[in-house]
């Protein structure tokens, strides 16, 4: 939605204040929408109906819907901007890093990841964003765990962290949306212990050489 110049000028306005909890009030309605509704129905106007507050309000913070589930997404999961504790080993990293997943991704919200995704397709600028500001920034986790494990000698290489990553969102995914089971802790184990671990210590396939 456009936004008017009132709404414009109010929204860019200088020195304005933040209110943290009425923000977090907003952003709580917006992923009740986005799981009740869907993406495509969700609009600023059902949000303030929804959060009791006036467009104004929102336009202030945010220019459009694809902003604002940005952001919702972002606190929903907890983003950090610090790298989480070096755990001392691969394993143990890995581990931390699934389990900080998880918190965020019950399988009440499976309908919402599930909308999002397909949203991400339909909507260019809410794709861009959920790739510049939340999977690339997973993958830059994943890319430092990696990293501190080349240090320590655990790993010879992140090579395969590319196809790592491919693994771990398709089976996060899975899951969650197809099975509606939890990211419990047995699964994080399994997923670690027999499928990302093994995967991080075989080279490349463009490195094996024939067999023959």
């Amino acid at each position: 939605m456009v936004q008017a110049p009132a709404e414009r000028a109010e929204w860019s306005a200088p020195g304005r204040p933040r209110d943290e909890v009425r923000e977090q009030a907003i952003l709580d309605a917006a992923v009740e929408l986005l799981t009740e509704v869907g993406y495509d129905r969700f609009s600023i106007d059902t949000l303030a109906a929804r959060a009791r507050a006036s467009k104004a309000t929102i336009y202030r913070r945010w220019s459009n819907k694809a902003e604002v589930v940005l952001e919702a997404v972002r606190r929903l999961e907890g983003d950090h901007e610090e790298a989480l504790p070096d755990q001392g080993s691969l394993r143990e990293d890995l581990l931390e890093f699934m389990g900080c997943i998880a918190k965020s991704k019950a399988p009440e919200n499976a309908a919402l990841v599930a909308g999002l995704v397909r949203a991400m397709h339909s909507d260019p600028e809410l794709n861009e964003l959920m790739h510049c500001h939340v999977m690339d920034q997973k993958r830059a986790e994943i890319l430092s765990i990696l990293e501190r494990s080349v240090a320590r000698g655990e790993l010879a290489s992140a090579a395969s962290a590319p196809v790592a990553v491919e693994v771990l969102q398709a089976m996060l995914l899975g899951r969650l949306v197809l099975d509606g089971a939890p990211l419990d802790g047995a699964f994080l184990v399994h997923l670690v212990d027999d499928v990302v671990l093994p995967l991080l210590r075989c080279p490349p396939s463009d490195s094996r050489g024939d067999a023959t």
